[in-house]
């Protein structure tokens, strides 16, 4: 806007449109006026924390991720923050699930008293929180933890649920890990896309795939301290009314398990079993051993028995675990 002589705004002038049905556009905008019962609010870091903690509520995903930071909290990754999803065009691509998740599983080795332990174990915290099976770490001396790169930790044991066969473990100077991403296990649904993710026979990092067999299972297993794991280093576990991989003892407990066909072998316990998405939706806990079968030919082959404890059960457990508590 220029001004003449007088010192009055002169108005800008515009040249004619290329289509002359088009109208022209108007020669200024005024500014709008604030109503007069309007007043400018300031707003604090409080207000400015909570505005955006609305926005991720609504729309998720990095912003959310954001409030995190904002917040200074190294929180458990929850599905929304997509630490750990894949892109949705990659949405049920076993490679895709695998890189993305693969550095979040660990592999464990637990020194006890009468042997050792393998399991595995998810990474929920980027300064070395693990989940793990409460047998996979019941008893044990010392404990060892292998990330997905080959570097090795010493962890120690925060707490143990074994009415869930849960366990919290930390790495000790661990820093700068990926956290898994905890998914909702109430919209799984039979038939759904699993990957598995863990240490069989020590061997880390290896990746299988099914699907959802069944929900709801229960799945007894021992709360003995003192219970040595079966043959092929099996944990012992009860389904249908039979016992699997040996003797569960005289104490034990049941909780509802996610079926799985998906292949898991020693060593996965305490791994993750994964949606399509990326999202863990629940920790590996039991499995039947085929190399316990006949070698006839109508037995040969992967019985698909599998049990992962459900993701929700493991959220509701954290605040317990992460107080210290052993049962």
């Amino acid at each position: 806007m220029t001004e003449s002589q007088g010192g009055y705004p002169q108005q800008p002038s515009y040249s004619a449109p290329v289509n002359p049905e088009w109208p022209p556009p108007p020669p200024y905008e005024p500014a709008a006026e604030p109503a007069p019962h309007e007043k400018r609010r300031n707003r604090g870091p409080v207000a400015l924390l909570a505005a955006v903690a609305i926005v991720a509520a609504a729309v998720g995903g990095a912003t959310a991720y954001g409030f995190q930071e904002l917040t200074g909290k190294d929180t458990v990754a929850s599905a929304g923050t997509a630490a750990n999803a894949v892109p949705s065009s990659k949405r049920g691509n076993v490679a895709a699930i695998a890189a993305a998740v693969s550095p979040s599983v660990v592999e464990i080795n637990a020194a006890l008293g009468n042997g050792s332990s393998t399991g595995s174990g998810v990474i929920i915290t980027s300064n070395g929180e693990i989940v793990t099976n409460n047998h996979v770490v019941s008893g044990a001396q010392s404990i060892k933890v292998r990330t997905s790169d080959g570097k090795s930790y010493t962890a120690d044991v925060v707490g143990t649920d074994s009415s869930k066969d849960l366990a919290l473990i930390k790495l000790r100077g661990a820093s700068g890990l990926k956290p898994a991403s905890l998914g909702d296990s109430s919209s799984v649904q039979v038939g759904d896309s699993v990957v598995a993710i863990g240490s069989p026979e020590g061997l880390t990092g290896t990746v299988t795939s099914g699907i959802v067999s069944a929900l709801d299972r229960d799945v007894t297993v021992s709360t003995d301290e003192n219970q040595d794991q079966g043959g092929d280093g099996q944990w012992p576990f009860q389904f249908g009314g039979r016992q699997f991989n040996g003797d569960t003892g005289s104490s034990t407990t049941t909780y509802k398990a996610i079926q799985t066909d998906a292949s898991l072998n020693p060593g996965n316990s305490g791994g993750a079993l994964i949606d399509a998405s990326g999202n863990v939706i629940g920790i590996n806990s039991a499995m039947y051993s085929s190399s316990r079968q006949s070698s006839s030919s109508s037995d040969a082959g992967s019985i698909g028995l599998g049990f992962a404890i459900p993701v929700n059960t493991v959220k509701s457990d954290l605040a317990k675990l992460r107080a210290g508590n052993s049962s």
